[in-house]
């Protein structure tokens, strides 16, 4: 039994799940604190802020995460892996910086209000989380079979920022202080991702800017456009909700939206990290072997489905009892705006996979392509539906264009509707010879 436990917690996606979970359950925490101490309105404020930020992500990421893995790893010489690897890392870094200034201006001109309660504490969040670029070791380190350090370390940032935020709270802080504290939060866990990409590969070089190709940089851009663009629109579809109650209904509906949407959307770490975790065996089993890869693409979008069905049906369930054990009295009305918005997680598990199968299999336009219609369509359901139904309406709007932008897309496509056909088709136990066919 306990040589069963030691392997469960030596596993690689076990030891990332609880980093991510760990991670996101200490900004569960930070919230459930704000609303019980600060009310709904200091919530939406807080929302308001993170939403922005979370838009920020892609465009500082600019899609090179998951592509930079494959062109490296695809090398035969270990100087142009290098050479792709930093000139990724300058692109990114420079990318943040730029727009976190852009980000800081627009928020002057356009939220006022909001930047006036804490400018210095909103600035520096977004300039600090221009360092996010340094997850691109991560990647690295995790491809090379060297995670446990780096997501235990990420673990004991986690652990101190939370403290300082709970302790900040007690204390009569207000939301200025837990943005400030979120910014360094990022600069700690970029410096980590770095420190440990120079422990395990000590005799590569550090960052320096004559490892930077421009030539490596414009086929780094041109493979990653669609992506960079498909990351972008994907934000605006999951979270303009959250900017739309706000112009709408007002800041106490944002934060009640909100409350509602952390319980929802925190189990879509699960996804997200267990799809990063058998990206390496998908690509592995896709340069091998057609029908071997799509064995293992059926085999973890069944268990990725049951797994968010699974959660669904837990959560619609208990859902009154959630939300005022997480939240109090206060927030137990948007109980059903969670019933319902939960069920968007079955089809965010499946895209996570499907993701990864749009750029390995090259189909990168497709996946802006989907989250283009799902943002267009969660932004006219949103119109539509917020004036009526208050957030229920935003709810409904998310899980409508949620599935179509996740699943439903795939039958769009001739392409990726005979790969649907196929995956239903392929046998459990497929054969692996040593070469794929040509096509």
């Amino acid at each position: 039994m306990l040589k069963t436990i030691r392997k469960l917690l030596e596993a690689r996606a076990i030891i990332m799940l609880m980093e991510r979970f760990f991670r996101l359950g200490a900004g569960a925490i930070v919230t459930f604190m704000v609303a019980r101490m600060l009310g709904d309105e200091a919530l939406g404020v807080y929302g308001v802020v993170m939403v922005w930020a979370a838009f920020l992500t892609p465009l500082s990421s600019m899609g090179l995460n998951n592509l930079v893995q494959k062109m490296a790893s695809s090398q035969t010489d270990p100087q142009q892996s290098r050479t792709i690897l930093q000139s990724a890392l300058w692109l990114r870094l420079s990318a943040g910086l730029f727009f976190a200034l852009l980000m800081i201006l627009g928020f002057a001109v356009f939220y006022p209000h909001y930047f006036a309660i804490g400018p210095v504490a909103i600035s520096t969040l977004f300039i600090l989380q221009s360092f996010s670029a340094m997850m691109l070791c991560e990647y690295d380190q995790n491809y090379r079979g060297h995670f446990r350090a780096v997501a235990l370390s990420k673990i004991v940032v986690s652990m101190l920022t939370l403290t300082a935020r709970v302790v900040a709270l007690i204390y009569g802080a207000n939301v200025d202080m837990l943005l400030l504290v979120v910014g360094i939060e990022f600069f700690l866990t970029g410096a980590l991702q770095y420190y440990w990409q120079r422990r395990y590969a000590p005799d590569e070089p550090g960052l320096s800017f004559k490892y930077f190709s421009w030539q490596s940089s414009k086929e780094l851009l041109k493979r990653s456009s669609w992506l960079w663009l498909s990351g972008v629109v994907s934000v605006i579809y999951l979270k303009i909700d959250t900017i739309m109650i706000e112009q709408m209904i007002g800041v106490a509906a944002t934060g009640q939206y909100t409350a509602v949407a952390r319980l929802s959307e925190l189990w879509y770490v699960i996804p997200v990290t267990l799809a990063a975790r058998y990206y390496p065996d998908l690509l592995k089993a896709y340069n091998n072997n057609w029908d071997s890869y799509l064995c293992i693409l059926k085999k973890r979008s069944v268990q990725f489905f049951l797994m968010a069905f699974g959660i669904a049906i837990f959560m619609t369930l208990g859902a009154k009892w959630i939300m005022w054990l997480a939240y109090g009295e206060k927030f137990v009305p948007s109980a059903t705006v969670l019933q319902i918005h939960v069920w968007a997680g079955c089809f965010i598990f499946v895209r996570a996979l499907i993701s990864q199968h749009l750029i390995i299999t090259g189909n990168e336009p497709l996946s802006l392509l989907s989250h283009g219609v799902g943002a267009i369509l969660n932004v006219l359901l949103n119109l539509w539906l917020i004036p009526i139904y208050g957030i229920e309406g935003a709810a409904w709007a998310t899980l409508i264009s949620y599935a179509y932008a996740s699943f439903f897309f795939l039958f769009c496509s001739g392409k990726t509707r005979a790969h649907f056909w196929q995956l239903l088709k392929v046998k459990a136990v497929a054969p692996q010879p040593p070469a794929k066919p040509e096509s």
